[in-house]
């Protein structure tokens, strides 16, 4: 029996404890017969422990090199922790075993507005100019959390070497309004919406009677 891949685990706690179906209202202001709140796997144990493996898995097999990731407050906050955490795991358990070290990624997150007292910084934890950064978010719908991650990073100096998003639900204009802030770095995404969907259908299926 094949074991399920770090991304196939947390697809299926996605499925079963984040995805919601009914009429919601979204952030954009539009609405959804659908809703995807990616906290309750992030900060879930295991769903943590996926999170950042899945994503480093993603970067490796990618060829992503990078320093730091981070993102917008608050959906990015339990990503970049656990990817964090899943590197520095990583590169232990290669010393241990005399293997080539992995990449470790360092964490930053972006406030939504500048601070108004002690540093008045925008981004808290690592921040470095010159550096190359992952950007991560959990959901992607119109992408302006995502944009507002990447315009702070790059302000603070700091190069963009690829864009991260847990779940697309592939609205209209939200890749391309990523993707041009980009400005030429990848923007992946680990699940689309609909795939999402689909296993929270047959888990409904295989839970009746």
């Amino acid at each position: 029996m094949t074991t399920p891949t770090n991304a196939q685990q947390l697809l299926s706690i996605l499925a079963r404890i984040s995805f919601r179906l009914g009429q919601f209202k979204l952030s954009s202001g539009g609405t959804s017969d659908y809703y995807v709140d990616c906290r309750t796997t992030t900060l879930n144990a295991n769903g943590a422990w996926y999170t950042g493996q899945a994503i480093a898995d993603l970067l490796e097999e990618r060829g992503i090199e990078a320093e730091a990731i981070g993102g917008l407050t608050m959906g990015a906050d339990p990503i970049v922790s656990a990817v964090a955490i899943a590197t520095a795991w990583r590169a232990m358990e290669a010393t241990r075993s005399n293997l080539p070290k992995p990449q470790v990624l360092d964490g930053f997150l972006v406030r939504k507005a500048e601070k108004t007292h002690g540093t008045g910084r925008r981004i808290e934890g690592f921040c470095r100019e010159g550096a190359r950064v992952v950007v991560v978010d959990d959901v992607c719908t119109t992408g302006a959390s995502t944009i507002g991650a990447i315009e702070a990073a790059r302000e603070a100096g700091m190069i963009v070497a690829a864009v991260v998003c847990l779940v697309e639900r592939e609205e209209a204009n939200g890749r391309p309004a990523v993707e041009a802030a980009a400005q030429g770095a990848p923007f992946f995404s680990l699940f689309k919406a609909r795939q999402v969907r689909a296993v929270h259908e047959k888990q409904l299926d295989a839970a009746r009677p």
